[in-house]
C-alpha cells in the first residue's frame, strides 16, 4: 500500500496538462466540469482520438455521465481544429422551452411572432466559420429535430418568419448524458438525426474508470481555491489519497471540485485528512460490483451498520418515510408525494429550471409542464 501511494503521489507532483473552462466562474454553481486532464491511460487514449478527429469536419457526439467534462472535450477538439480562429457557441439545448428553441438555434426575422421587434441570428449563424456544440441533444423536441437534420444535411439555416435560406459553414459536436440509442427505440428521438450526429463517437468515460486523474485534479484544485481563498496549499495525509482514490464519485469532476472547495473552507491546519473531504465510508458488497457508503456514515451514527446489497442512500430514507406514510395514508398520495418532489426540488435548485431537470432526471419540457400545473410558474 504504501509503494502504491507512492507512485500516486509522484503522479500527484507532476500533474499532466490541464484543459479549463475559459470563464470558471460561469460554471461555479453549474453541474458542469471546469476542468480536465489526461492522465490517466483511458483518458489518454482519449486525448489520441481527439487530436486524430480534429483536424476534421466531421460531427462529433460526446457521450458521457453529467460532470465528466464534455463541453471541455468539445472546446479542445475546437482548439486543435483548423477552425480555432472561428467561434466556439455552446449551447444547452434543455434550458430553452419548445417554442423557443428553433428561434434561439436558427435565428428569427422581424414579426415573426409577437414580441420579434427586430431580426435575431441564431447560434448557427454565429458560429459561422467555427464550431456550435450543442449540449443535452436528446433534451430537443422532435419538430426541431427534423428542422436541425435539414440544417445538417443542406448546410444552410431558415429563420423564423424568412423564406431565404441563408448559407453556413459550421462544424456540429453533439453531447448527451442519456442513452440516445433507447431514446431512438422509444421514439423521443429521430434515427436519422441519431445517425447524422454520431459519425465520430466520442466516449468520455466517468471518473471513477480513470482514477489516473484523480490526484493531478485534486492538484489543480487546491491550486485554484488557493489563490481564491488566499491560503496556501495544504499537505494530503496518506489516507486521504486513498480515500480520494477509492471514492467512486457519482458527480465526477464537479463534485471532485466541490469536495476540494469545502475542504479548504473548514480545515484547521495544514494537512487534508479524511474527515475534512467529508465524503461517506465506502464499503463493497458481497459481488465486489458496486461500492456504497455504510449506512452508519449515512445517518451520522456509530452503528457498525451496512446496507444489503439490494439498498442504496438514495432510497433508505424514502423508504421509511414512505413506509409512515403508508400507515395513514393521506388523499391522493401519489399526487402529493409527487408535487412534493418538484417544488422541493425547484426550491433546492433555486428554482433554475435547468439545474432542477438535470437533479430530477427528467427534461426541461416536462418538468414546465409539472410547473405550470403546480402554478409555480406562469
Amino acid at each position: 500500500m504504501h509503494a502504491e501511494l507512492w507512485n500516486y503521489e509522484r503522479a500527484f507532483e507532476s500533474a499532466d496538462h490541464v484543459i479549463t473552462h475559459p470563464n470558471p466562474t460561469a460554471v461555479s454553481l453549474s453541474v458542469r466540469a471546469s476542468a480536465l486532464v489526461f492522465s490517466d491511460p483511458r483518458s489518454q487514449a482519449l486525448l489520441n482520438l481527439i487530436e486524430k478527429i480534429s483536424a476534421s469536419n466531421a460531427t462529433a457526439l460526446i457521450i458521457g455521465e453529467t460532470g465528466t467534462g464534455k463541453e471541455l472535450i468539445a472546446r479542445h477538439i475546437h482548439a486543435l481544429s483548423t477552425r480555432r480562429d472561428g467561434p466556439f457557441q455552446a449551447i444547452n439545448c434543455g434550458a430553452f422551452s419548445e417554442t423557443l428553441v428553433e428561434s434561439e438555434l436558427f435565428g428569427y426575422e422581424r414579426g415573426a411572432f409577437t414580441g420579434a421587434v427586430s431580426s435575431k441570428t441564431g447560434w448557427f449563424e454565429s458560429a459561422n466559420g467555427g464550431t456550435l456544440f450543442l449540449d443535452e441533444i436528446g433534451d430537443l423536441p422532435q419538430s426541431t429535430q427534423v428542422k436541425l437534420l435539414r440544417v445538417l444535411q443542406e448546410r444552410e439555416v431558415v429563420r423564423l418568419g424568412s423564406r431565404k435560406p441563408t448559407p453556413i459553414d459550421v462544424r456540429l459536436i453533439a453531447a448527451t448524458n442519456v442513452d440516445l440509442e433507447e431514446a431512438v427505440r422509444a421514439g423521443r428521438f429521430r434515427e436519422d438525426l441519431y445517425y447524422r450526429i454520431k459519425v465520430v463517437p466520442v466516449d468520455l468515460p466517468p471518473l471513477r474508470e480513470r482514477p489516473g486523474d484523480i490526484l493531478p485534479l485534486v492538484e489543480h484544485f487546491l491550486s485554484v481555491y488557493k489563490s481564491r481563498l488566499h491560503t496556501e496549499i495544504p499537505k494530503l495525509a496518506p489516507e486521504t489519497i486513498q480515500q480520494l482514490l477509492e471514492y467512486p464519485w457519482p458527480g465526477n469532476i464537479r463534485e471532485l471540485e466541490n469536495v476540494i472547495h469545502r475542504a479548504l473552507l473548514i480545515s484547521t491546519s495544514g494537512t487534508l485528512s479524511p474527515k475534512d473531504l467529508g465524503l461517506p465510508r465506502i464499503i463493497a458488497n458481497a459481488n465486489n460490483q458496486e461500492q456504497r457508503p455504510s449506512l452508519a456514515a449515512f445517518n451520522g451514527t456509530k452503528n457498525n451498520v451496512e446496507f444489503s446489497p439490494s439498498s442504496t442512500i438514495e432510497t433508505y430514507q424514502l423508504e421509511r418515510v414512505l413506509s409512515q406514510l403508508f400507515e395513514t395514508p393521506p388523499p391522493s398520495l401519489y399526487e402529493l408525494v409527487n408535487s412534493v418532489l418538484v417544488k422541493k426540488a425547484y426550491e433546492y435548485s433555486n428554482k433554475n429550471q435547468v439545474h432542477t431537470a438535470k437533479l430530477l432526471g427528467i427534461s426541461r419540457n416536462i418538468l414546465r409542464a409539472r410547473l405550470k400545473e403546480l402554478n409555480l410558474i406562469a
